[in-house]
């Protein structure tokens, strides 16, 4: 009897070791996420191996997911394909549509639609760098299949193609990562890395959603819970972001009624290395200089035709210089509240009603962009100027601030505005004024250049204030065009823009 448990003893030892031995030498170096036979994973989840050192993304070789039951090929990423465009496009010829763009619903994604196919009057978007379907937006994005932090590398596959209660297995060629510590010799057993996804979905009834990257809400992207609300749903709806670095291209459109909240405003960052050249508007297409125009991809989070959209308690930024919005809107009632913004050039675009509040905006020049109406108060703005350029037409307000803060970043001083006759075009009701703001380092003109239409501007100023010690201004130097206003003569001017009802289209603004 004790013979035979001896031999049963070493058998299974034998086995147990053969076993061991056939595994992967570098599984136990490797920290995968979703871990190996994890459950209840979210649908958006992004990919992630952890390295002992900081790894470098390969140009050669294939990310694959496939279904566990069917091993049908779901997604693939292909590292031989560059993320997108690192030099600028030439095309003076390019033009405004003369044909409004139509918003078609945000169903179409990577899962119904080819990435790359035109909307509006655009061409087909060349398949020369990498492509996804984001917010229904056919045309596609240039994205990045793999994005390095620390010693962990994320990998960003095409959305919306993962479904619920499903199971699905990951392959990795050896060539998509390098590694200075152990080589990474690649996920090819088809039972290594696994996971199944949730089972259901969120109850949208409840009226709140939960982003968390770390996989313990109901989603681990922004984006996954926008694009999970229905286009125009009449509830309200509040999604709540966890702390964190949330490195997400974010864009939707035709959605309405949704307050997106962050856990803290310094620490949940949404971020993205995009802009004009990474993501160009269409060849022969300019965008969003007037209303009806090719929608812009060159935000690293973009609110397009949508309606009462709030944020709170973010910090968003673009990683890239140019053109490059931190926060690009184009809706009817925007509420942005304790919200941190950091871009270049057009930090900030604006066109609708919208209403800022303890907000801080860190960009390059044309800092803040677009048509208007925007109400900012309680806001600090850091630029080498010009603060703004103002496209307001005589139809709606353009740009007021009501006790904001303007910091110059250019030793010689920054100016306030730029001219409103720029290129051609031509915006002669510009309309930038400042209630009871403090500024520092601010050209002793105030504004800039503004060319011969002059008569229909509103440059205005109210009791402007030095930042350092509160006291009152020089203005005694300010551009002729500009105005200073006066009591008792301006008063009712002066309740008037302080009112954001006033300025936004009767829209009196409030948190939900």
């Amino acid at each position: 009897m004790i013979q035979q448990t001896v031999r049963l003893f070493f058998f299974s030892f034998v086995i147990l070791s053969v076993f061991y031995a056939c595994k992967p030498k570098d599984s136990a170096a490797l920290q995968l996420y979703p871990q190996p036979e994890q459950k209840a994973v979210n649908v958006d989840t992004h990919l992630k191996i952890t390295f002992d050192t900081k790894p470098e993304i390969g140009t050669s070789g294939r990310i694959r997911i496939y279904e566990q039951e069917t091993d049908t090929l779901v997604d693939v990423l292909d590292l031989s394909i560059p993320p997108g465009p690192t030099e600028p496009r030439k095309n003076p010829e390019a033009t405004y549509t003369q044909t409004p763009y139509q918003y078609a619903p945000a169903t179409a994604t990577n899962a119904n639609t080819k990435p790359g196919t035109p909307s509006g009057t655009a061409a087909p978007n060349s398949d020369e760098y990498q492509l996804t379907i984001i917010g229904g937006f056919t045309d596609a994005f240039h994205f990045y299949p793999i994005i390095i932090h620390d010693t962990t590398a994320i990998i960003n596959l095409h959305h919306n193609l993962l479904e619920y209660d499903t199971s699905y297995y990951v392959l990795v060629d050896s060539t998509v990562l390098k590694s200075s510590g152990k080589p990474f010799k690649g996920v090819y057993d088809k039972n290594q890395w696994t996971f199944t996804t949730k089972t259901q979905k969120p109850d949208l009834s409840t009226k709140r959603l939960v982003v968390d990257h770390k996989g313990t809400g109901d989603f681990n992207t922004l984006q996954g819970a926008v694009d999970f609300i229905p286009d125009f749903h009449q509830d309200s709806i509040k999604i709540f972001v966890k702390e964190g670095i949330y490195e997400d291209l974010i864009y939707f459109r035709n959605k309405t009624n949704i307050s997106i909240s962050g856990a803290d405003q310094k620490n949940t960052i949404i971020q993205y290395a995009n802009n004009e050249v990474f993501n160009p508007h269409p060849e022969y297409v300019k965008t969003n200089e007037w209303p009806g125009t090719f929608p812009s991809r060159r935000a690293a989070f973009a609110i397009d035709n949508c309606e009462n959209i709030q944020l709170h308690n973010l910090t968003i930024k673009t990683l890239l210089k140019g053109q490059a919005e931190g926060l690009l809107i184009n809706g009817d009632k925007i509420l942005v509240k304790d919200v941190s913004i950091v871009g270049d050039g057009d930090a900030l675009q604006t066109n609708g009603p919208a209403y800022f509040e303890n907000v801080t905006i860190d960009g390059g020049g044309d800092m803040i962009l677009g048509r208007g109406p925007a109400f900012f108060k309680s806001c600090e703005f850091y630029s080498p100027g010009p603060f703004m350029w103002v496209r307001n037409t005589e139809e709606n307000h353009g740009n007021v601030f009501v006790n904001c803060s303007f910091t110059g970043t250019r030793t010689n001083g920054s100016e306030i505005a730029r001219a409103p006759d720029n290129k051609g075009y031509n915006y002669p009701n510009a309309e930038a004024v400042l209630i009871n703001c403090y500024l520092d380092n601010i050209i002793p003109e105030g504004w800039g250049a503004v060319g011969e239409a002059k008569d229909q501007l509103h440059y205005w100023e109210y009791k402007s204030r030095k930042l350092k010690d509160s006291t009152e201004a020089d203005v005694s130097q300010r551009a002729a065009y500009a105005k200073q206003l006066q009591l008792p003569e301006d008063q009712q001017l002066i309740t008037d823009y302080q009112n954001p009802k006033f300025i936004l289209e009767g829209w009196t603004p409030k948190v939900f």
